[in-house]
């Protein structure tokens, strides 16, 4: 199957390490495309999860291909969500075009793309429109808001709070919760003269203008590899929401990954990663 040429590709909430996963689709999706830069929205390994040891071949396999893009030189962007929160502890990590960030401001064809996971608004979303008109330093506010309030609540005994639990109560919460999240989210980055925000987190994926009386901005979310199999593709100039299932030629296409395989504990699992990625590095400069 000929790969196609992607200029920059979004990917968030892929939940490696969990049975809801949908590795090997995913596997297929990443090896249909050659993209020039890629920024992983947050969630990509599911830290959370890991006590239950569920680390088959297939998820193995995508860790696999994003190291090979690095190896390559393909700037990969590792944006830190909340499953994934420990990777926050080395945020400004850098290995040749890897890097661990918080959020990531990319310049697109003279426009700028403000990306982040979106877990900050969790527990802070009723001050999230006043934190907003802070400008430049109120994104920077929420972050240290929410990992205090998740700090107590550890501490507490209550473990990190998690919005996706609350909103599944009913359908009234979750649209009013999605809502609210893709209209704070317009306003910060409307204050800051962004162009474009794109988000993952709340599994809802969409394109779309959003407007106030001080400007407008458009709203973009690459939605999960748990439910919906998507990804947010630019090329030549636009946007658009790639999805799995509507792609024929790689559903048919047979890609043999045996399963399961089983990793001990986190730290195995880590510095299988590091090795991993020696070996393509080292391989690449030969």
């Amino acid at each position: 199957m000929k790969k196609r040429p992607v200029e920059l590709v979004v990917l968030s909430d892929v939940h490696l390490g969990t049975y809801g996963c949908h590795a090997k689709e995913l596997v297929k999706y990443l090896k249909s495309i050659i993209p020039k830069e890629v920024v992983l929205n947050g969630d990509i390994i599911d830290i959370w999860q890991f006590s239950k040891r569920y680390w088959p071949k297939s998820h193995m396999k995508v860790v696999k291909i994003i190291m090979q893009w690095v190896a390559e030189g393909i700037p990969v962007h590792y944006v830190a969500g909340n499953h994934d929160e420990m990777l926050r502890k080395f945020l400004g990590f850098k290995l040749g075009s890897f890097s661990i960030v918080n959020k990531v401001v990319l310049e697109i064809n003279g426009s700028k793309a403000w990306m982040f996971h979106g877990d900050v608004f969790d527990v802070t979303m009723q001050h999230s429109k006043w934190i907003a008109r802070l400008g430049a330093t109120g994104y920077d506010m929420l972050i240290l808001l929410n990992s205090a309030i998740n700090y107590c609540s550890k501490k507490m005994g209550k473990g990190p709070v998690s919005m996706s639990k609350k909103i599944k109560s009913s359908v009234k919460s979750a649209i009013k919760f999605i809502n609210d999240f893709e209209q704070i989210a317009a306003d910060i980055a409307i204050e800051n003269g962004y162009d474009y925000v794109v988000c993952g987190h709340i599994h809802q994926p969409e394109m779309r203008e959003i407007a106030t009386s001080k400007g407008s901005v458009m709203y973009l979310n690459s939605r999960d590899w748990i439910e919906n199999l998507t990804s947010l593709e630019y090329n030549n100039g636009a946007w658009r929401l790639y999805h799995y299932m509507e792609d024929v030629m790689i559903i048919n296409d047979d890609e043999n990954i045996m399963e399961p395989m089983e990793i001990p504990d986190k730290n195995q699992l880590f510095q299988n990663l590091v090795r991993e990625f020696q070996f393509l590095t080292s391989a690449g400069n030969e």
